[in-house]
């Protein structure tokens, strides 16, 4: 494969610093060209130093003059503020734009990206969440491969690598069930932030954290595989596997199912994502039977964890509902981690805003954009 000159937007979170971690791996087959942080100036700035890029951003402009001054004697460009991290995607330069930005936040981008022409790699779920419909039709458009990083979806994605021509019939994404999985209401009710941000199998960010914890997270990679994958809802099944072993399951019309397995690793997806469709050499950690000699399965506890089936059902109306509930969860999340909101009482802002808030079925983009901000504003009065 030729060298690939990458864009990592949200270079300094998890899925970022994981990506720099790949590519300094394979320094022959990657570059940094762009990096982007919010608010982490200090690790974007050390970034800056080891990788060299071509520009950095960071999208808090009170932080950009403590970046400029450490960055641009180094010949580094530097830029801040949301709109620079919107428009640096379409650099002529960049091959790979990674969108490891947390939320809503990474919708513009993307779009940015696709309509340059940049291959995706996506780990930012919100952002087929939010406009699955809007961004598939340009990914086709402008002839843009979208390849996930998120483990479950590229394990159905390599499940499929082969058989594009075979109709699927039935995606089978795993979770893990959280740190509360087999807990009643009654526990979680109780749950503090310090419990939720300890994951069985897996080291995130703490707000993707907490969306595995209310099993949010597991609704919005449904929608997402909706859009990847170009099936139908009733084609799509979720599986508690605590484990973490298998990542994802496809089953075809013969009756044969493929799976993709591996220790919990985001390395594995990310590494596969940037060098499709070639495999590289890595030092992970393998996987040995042995040492999981059983591998289990249950059906998720939708009656505790309620946030699953409000993402489905929010998924399955369409329109610009997925929109609002991934806001009201942004808010909700955030309100948690500040201990203004409890555990169980993420659902109910979610459910609220899905019924206040303005639907509309065939929104365009400044209709998604309004509906992020109308929602925002009504889930903050929820939680005052």
């Amino acid at each position: 494969m030729d060298k690939r000159s990458i864009a990592i937007l949200g270079s300094t979170g998890s899925i970022g610093t994981q990506t720099l971690e790949v590519v300094s791996k394979h320094k022959e087959k990657f570059e940094v060209e762009v990096i982007t942080a919010q608010h982490n100036a200090e690790l974007l700035i050390e970034q800056g130093r080891l990788f060299q890029p071509n520009c950095a951003v960071i999208g808090n402009d009170k932080l950009y003059d403590r970046v400029f001054d450490a960055l641009d004697p180094l010949g580094i460009k530097v830029y801040s503020g949301e709109k620079a991290i919107a428009s640096v995607v379409e650099m002529e330069s960049i091959d790979v734009v990674v969108s490891a930005l947390v939320g809503c936040a990474g919708l513009l981008p993307t779009i940015n990206a696709v309509k340059s022409g940049k291959t995706i790699a996506l780990a930012n779920k919100e952002t087929l969440v939010v406009a699955g419909s809007l961004i598939t039709t340009l990914a086709r458009e402008h002839g843009v491969d979208i390849l996930p990083i998120d483990s479950e979806h590229s394990a159905i994605f390599q499940c499929l690598v082969g058989e594009f021509h075979n109709p699927i019939e039935r995606l089978i994404l795993t979770a893990s069930g959280g740190p509360f999985r087999g807990k009643d209401r009654s526990f979680c009710a109780e749950v503090k932030k310090e419990q939720a941000l300890k994951h069985p199998n897996w080291n995130m960010g703490a707000k993707i954290t907490v969306d595995s914890a209310t099993m949010v997270n597991k609704g919005l990679e449904v929608i997402e595989a909706k859009w990847l994958f170009a099936v139908d809802f009733d084609q799509i099944e979720v599986i508690v596997h605590p484990q973490s072993i298998i990542h994802s399951l496809v089953q075809f019309e013969d009756a044969s199912v493929k799976a993709q397995l591996g220790l919990p690793d985001m390395r594995v997806p990310i590494q596969f994502a940037l060098s499709y469709p070639e495999r590289l050499h890595s030092d992970f950690p393998r996987f040995n039977f042995s040492d999981y000699p059983n591998l289990t399965f249950e059906e998720p506890d939708t009656a505790t964890f309620r946030n699953l089936t409000l993402a489905i059902e929010a998924g399955r109306k369409g329109g610009n509902l997925p929109c609002i509930l991934n806001a009201a969860n942004e808010i909700a999340v955030k309100g948690f981690l500040e201990d203004r909101v409890g555990f169980l009482e993420i659902s109910d802002v979610i459910e609220s805003c899905m019924a206040k808030v303005s639907y509309i079925r065939s929104p365009l983009l400044e209709d998604f954009i309004a509906t992020d901000k109308e929602t925002r504003i009504k889930a903050l009065e929820l939680i005052r």
